[in-house]
């Protein structure tokens, strides 16, 4: 068996793709056949072949099973072809030792998309657009959004790793139904996480990086006085973050947001219908001004009952 049939059998491709890595992956495919590459020796064929070869003269079964190595090679069974093969040397075609081509601007574009998407199906869990309970397929969101099903199923898959959905086989994605009792271990979970940091940062950030948040700030209230879930919901995530990216820890930042947007998805049941209404958003935002000023004027009483009542309301 020629070392590319040798790279299939290992990753268990039948195509011979190469697995995850392509055909120059793990498993894959080597540099050049190594019968015609100059000055490695030949194999020698058993027999009387041995004695003619050493005199000079090539045994007829040997230079058949030669030149069917050879034309094997430029056909690119042995090495692929592009991939290292004689016939992929002898046409100048990429090989091993030449610098990677960088991937066309399409798999780019593509990522974008379903950025977008996965965007456009936050919002909507956010309005409750996306009903909690409801189930919904790829192919329909993406004719909604006049794209694919590819990117929706990815940026659905996505949001299943978040917990936002679950997949339904052969159906779709199920958006998750949550109660007030998911909220409130998610409020307390945050709160475990951002009240000690919040208070060592009223502790050793400037007034003058403070200040710096204003604008951050300003907009929540803003946000807020439209009265629009979505526009609020990044808002809100915004400040936090920009407080939160004083301590220096991303790891930390990233997961607090993580948990701030899961805090953020509408519930079900008498909860989802008397939710949190124009006033809230507002009340929320005003937290969000007077804990700044607090921070500002280091005034650490005050700075642990706001961050105190922030996180008690379960926002």
């Amino acid at each position: 068996m020629k070392q590319g049939a040798q790279g299939s059998a290992a990753t268990g491709n039948p195509d011979g793709s190469g697995g995850l890595g392509g055909a120059e992956g793990v498993g894959g495919v080597g540099v050049g056949g190594p019968e015609v590459r100059a000055g490695v020796p030949r194999v020698p064929v058993q027999g009387r072949g041995v004695e003619e070869e050493r005199g000079g003269r090539v045994d007829r079964a040997e230079r058949v099973e030669r030149a069917d190595r050879v034309e094997r090679a430029e056909r690119g069974v042995d090495g692929g072809p592009g991939r290292g093969g004689a016939g992929a040397l002898a046409r100048g075609e990429h090989t091993h030792s030449e610098t990677p081509i960088p991937r066309p601007r399409a798999l780019v574009q593509r990522a974008s998309v379903r950025g977008q998407i996965l965007d456009a199906l936050r919002t909507a869990l956010v309005t409750g657009e996306l009903t909690p309970g409801a189930v919904y397929s790829a192919p329909a969101l993406g004719e909604r959004f006049g794209v694919s099903a590819t990117p929706v199923r990815e940026a659905m898959q996505q949001l299943a790793l978040e917990g936002a959905v679950e997949v339904v086989p052969n159906r779709g994605f199920r958006v998750v139904e949550r109660g007030a009792r998911e909220l409130a271990e998610l409020a307390e979970v945050r709160a475990l996480i951002e009240v000690p940091v919040m208070l060592r940062l009223a502790r050793t950030v400037s007034v003058e990086r403070w200040a710096e948040l204003r604008p951050l700030a300003e907009a929540t209230v803003r946000a807020a006085s439209s009265g629009c879930r979505a526009t609020y919901a990044e808002s809100d995530r915004s400040f936090h973050r920009a407080v939160l990216a004083f301590c220096g820890n991303e790891q930390l930042v990233q997961l607090a947001d993580d948990l701030h947007r899961r805090a953020q998805w509408p519930l079900v049941g008498p909860v989802r219908v008397s939710g949190r209404g124009h006033a809230d958003l507002l009340a929320d935002a005003a937290e969000h001004m007077a804990l700044l000023d607090a921070l500002i004027a280091r005034d650490l009483d005050v700075v642990r009952s706001l961050v105190g009542e922030h996180f008690g309301g379960a926002r």
